[in-house]
């Protein structure tokens, strides 16, 4: 049986809310998840450390915590004062991170995969993610300067997909430069109209940065330019789309070609 606790230390405490900044989750090789949905999905994969929730909780699902884990049951309040949310869901775990070993060579040559070049927004990154596993994508290669996958607030809007949807940080440009043969999709207002251009339904799609795009260095490794067309074309209007809901029309798109 797990190690259980009737009420959640002061020290405990101030761990939880170190794990908020991105170099004591990696000192640690740790990450907070919270709520009944993203918490129960994530047991089933990953290794869990340390829980705190309320009785409910706790009676509902004891069987799927590891016995080797850390339990404290705590009231709504006790919640309140770890919890990175304004309303604390009922749960918080904290996770080991784990190690996933891939490349894109590999990956794209037979599915589709996603590429971010430096997303840097949270809450973009785990909407991405998000659209990743609705989509059955199951990779996805992010360059070193994107946002980090375990902070809380990318973790919270994942919404359980970074229970199945591998997150890697890689040398972007060397991992594209790498893969022969594969076909490297971008969005650019240059490229051609998406509706009307053939897509494979394998290959790399690259989503850029929120403010400038994806970058010229990897910007001159796609071998197949999009465009995603307002309507009706000519139309003046916004300058861009949002990088996730663009993710997700050409995700959608991909699709529904089959």
């Amino acid at each position: 049986m797990f190690y259980l606790c009737r009420m959640i230390s002061k020290n405990r405490i101030k761990y939880i809310h170190s794990l908020e900044q991105k170099k004591y989750r990696k000192q640690e090789g740790v990450f907070v998840a919270e709520g009944p949905k993203l918490v129960g999905d994530l047991l089933t994969v990953m290794t869990c450390v340390y829980v705190a929730g309320v009785d409910e909780w706790i009676n509902d699902n004891c069987r799927f915590i590891p016995t080797d884990c850390a339990v404290d049951t705590v009231t709504e309040d006790e919640l309140r004062k770890v919890s990175f949310l304004e309303t604390p869901q009922k749960v918080l775990a904290v996770f080991r991170q784990p190690e996933y070993d891939a490349h894109i060579s590999d990956v794209a040559k037979d599915n589709l995969c996603i590429a971010l070049d430096d997303v840097q927004n949270p809450g973009n990154l785990g909407t991405i993610v998000r659209l990743a596993d609705w989509f059955g994508i199951e990779h996805i290669f992010c360059s070193k300067g994107s946002a980090d996958i375990y902070n809380p607030k990318t973790v919270q809007a994942t919404m359980g997909g970074v229970a199945r949807v591998k997150v890697h940080y890689v040398d972007l440009a060397s991992e594209l430069s790498s893969a022969n043969g594969v076909p490297i999709y971008g969005t650019f207002l240059d490229g051609e109209n998406m509706y009307s251009k053939t897509l494979t339904n394998h290959g790399v799609i690259i989503m850029g940065n929120e403010g400038r795009g994806v970058s010229d260095e990897v910007g001159s490794l796609v071998n197949e330019r999009l465009y995603i067309p307002n309507y009706p074309e000519g139309r003046e209007t916004s300058e861009s789309l949002n990088v996730a809901i663009a993710t997700a029309i050409v995700c959608a798109e991909f699709r529904r070609r089959g």
